[in-house]
């Protein structure tokens, strides 16, 4: 599994670096995602439940592939008002039944363009409910399963998420977050909180690296986390996110870090 393996030796390093794109609808424009897939190598795309719409799916599916960018679903709760970031309360049953449709609709789509759906990553409070609750994650891996069991499941280290993973046989790829802060625990700060959110591209690029190539994080009580992670995300709602990207791609290279999508190479 690949969220189980030692850390390289510096001549190996290898990185995915993912943003969650996708996520305009109607009139609204969210995100910079052309210009991201010039950066990224991973494309979590929404699939309408908290953010996207048919013809935005459709388009940033065509994107990533014209751009060599691996596709993968971004399944959310049903909340597009509160961009999934709200919890909600599903029966793992719902739960199961809304990852699949989501997976579905992204899947199709891309196979409608000739491109295959590779990984998924959830989304906002679905992603950190099912981190930390056997029974949600459980379900997601049971979606996963039924649809395909060759995709890769991002999702936090050591997580119940990445373990209902392994349990159902699935592999997967440990996440970690430049642009976001985490507590002692290993948990996101809250949004709410000051100092959660990191945008000094100096910063994120030297938290990068650090992930990349030592496996930790300084959190914000000041302890430093173990935290071996594959794969590293930029949030493509973060105002500058494209530019953000640009840099940590070139911090992470210049550090010696091979930036390529998960099961590449």
């Amino acid at each position: 599994m690949l969220a189980a393996r030692a850390r390289p030796l510096k001549s190996d390093l290898r990185i995915d670096l993912n943003a969650d794109v996708g996520e305009s609808f109607g009139a609204y424009s969210i995100g910079h995602d052309a210009a991201l897939m010039k950066s990224i190598t991973s494309a979590n795309i929404a699939a309408g439940f908290h953010a996207g719409d048919p013809s935005v799916l459709r388009g940033t599916i065509r994107l990533a592939k014209a751009s060599g960018v691996a596709v993968g679903a971004h399944p959310g709760f049903p909340d597009l008002v509160g961009f999934g970031r709200r919890e909600l309360r599903l029966t793992p049953r719902d739960a199961e039944d809304c990852v699949l449709y989501q997976i579905a609709a992204v899947a199709g789509v891309a196979a409608a363009e000739n491109a295959r759906l590779r990984h998924v990553k959830l989304h906002g409070a679905l992603y950190n409910m099912a981190a930390r609750d056997a029974a949600l994650a459980a379900a997601v891996a049971r979606a996963i399963v039924a649809f395909d069991r060759s995709l890769i499941l991002f999702g936090p280290p050591d997580s119940e998420l990445l373990k209902a993973a392994h349990a159902a046989g699935l592999r997967v790829a440990a996440e970690g977050f430049a642009d976001r802060a985490y507590e002692g625990d290993a948990s996101l700060a809250s949004r709410a909180k000051p100092g959660s959110l990191i945008d000094d591209p100096e910063d994120v690029v030297t938290r990068a690296v650090r992930m990349a190539k030592d496996g930790t994080v300084l959190a914000l009580d000041g302890s430093v986390l173990r935290l071996v992670v594959d794969t590293i995300c930029v949030h493509g709602d973060t105002p500058g996110s494209d530019k953000l990207a640009v840099s940590l791609r070139a911090g992470l290279e210049a550090a010696g870090v091979t930036v390529q999508a998960i099961g590449q190479g």
